[in-house]
């Protein structure tokens, strides 16, 4: 893992690297100094999002970035709650539930543009239309405490989870909150139905918002074993000395993309731009890979030896508009069993 110096390093260079005429990028660039910030709503982990803005503040000194980090849930709720209130203070949206993008597209909230380099990404992880694109993607796991749990005895898939053994030692993140908790809920009730989730929550899990909660529940032993949650984070904690192990389900791992997109009303287009063209520039995109242990859409990035790729698991994929159209299903399905 490259020291933080060197990231700052590598990452002042990308000025020079972004895919766009010269004179246009000297253009945006004074242009976004006049603005003097870009607002970032994000669902990005903090220490992760706070790094992304160090290094871009770094690469363009002059340009500040706003950040505010909170679930997906809530951010769609500020965004809807401000646009009522004709409050236009984003310039980025990045959630973990794409289904957002689709309602956000379709009210016109967005603005199209497409960063260099978005048009080589798989197709699932782009909009069509080019009004958003995926910024990273994570995978659902199972994690368990190593001192507490041995590996023969661990949940090797997710019907595992259903052991009364497990009864008042696991814990779940909330779809009520987390974006890729609502994706990860939506996979597994199309993989098994809701009988799954209503035989789950027999076992009496601690319930927790985000989707990195229960990471930190696992390492300090309060739970045994975590039902879900990305695996960046738990790949992190792991990397930290945290005596985690990931457990990726056979049955499928759900695959959780999060794109981002620039309001339509950004009070800092250019600076929003600029942060936007920053984010998906390969040496970034390596950045969130390398130390962060995320997944990108971009075909060079390379992965950690200790990380499985993509395309060695079998990945349990959500339409975008399937997500939106069952979000508050989703959302009173889990309350309803799990009581919160």
């Amino acid at each position: 893992m490259k020291s933080w110096s060197a990231l700052v390093g590598l990452l002042v260079s990308i000025g020079m690297l972004v895919t766009v005429p010269a004179a246009a990028q000297d253009a945006r660039l004074e242009a976004a100094k006049k603005e003097g910030k870009v607002v970032w709503y994000t669902s990005l982990a903090l220490p992760t999002a706070e790094k992304i803005a160090k290094l871009f503040e770094a690469a363009y000194p002059g340009v500040k970035v706003e950040v505010h980090r909170t679930g997906s849930q809530r951010i769609l709720q500020r965004v809807m709650q401000e646009m009522q209130a004709n409050l236009k203070l984003v310039d980025v949206i990045h959630t973990s539930d794409a289904g957002h993008f689709v309602l956000l597209k379709e009210k016109k909230l967005l603005m199209k543009y497409t960063p260099p380099g978005v048009e080589a990404f798989p197709a699932g992880f782009k909009d069509k239309d080019g009004y958003y694109f995926t910024l990273r993607a994570t995978v659902n796991v199972i994690a368990y405490n190593t001192k507490l749990v041995p590996a023969a005895e661990a949940p090797k898939g997710w019907k595992d989870l259903l052991d009364a053994k497990w009864r008042g030692k696991m814990v779940t993140a909330h779809p009520g909150y987390s974006g890729v908790i609502s994706t990860h809920v939506l996979a597994l009730v199309q993989l098994y139905g809701w009988d799954y989730f209503k035989q789950l929550a027999q076992n009496k899990l601690m319930l927790v918002q985000s989707a990195v909660d229960p990471a930190g529940v696992v390492a300090s032993g309060e739970r045994q074993v975590a039902v879900d949650g990305g695996d960046y984070y738990y790949y992190q904690m792991k990397k930290k000395g945290n005596p985690i192990e990931v457990v990726y389900p056979k049955e499928g791992v759900p695959l959780v993309i999060s794109p981002t997109a620039i309001a339509s009303f950004a009070p800092h287009p250019n600076a929003a731009k600029l942060f936007t063209d920053f984010t998906f520039t390969r040496q970034l995109q390596q950045v969130m890979a390398d130390s962060e242990g995320l997944y990108t859409g971009h075909p060079e990035v390379k992965y950690p030896v200790d990380k499985p790729k993509l395309s060695d698991l079998k990945l349990l994929t959500v339409d975008p508009e399937e997500l939106e159209k069952r979000n508050e299903e989703i959302k009173t399905r889990f309350v309803e069993f799990f009581g919160a």
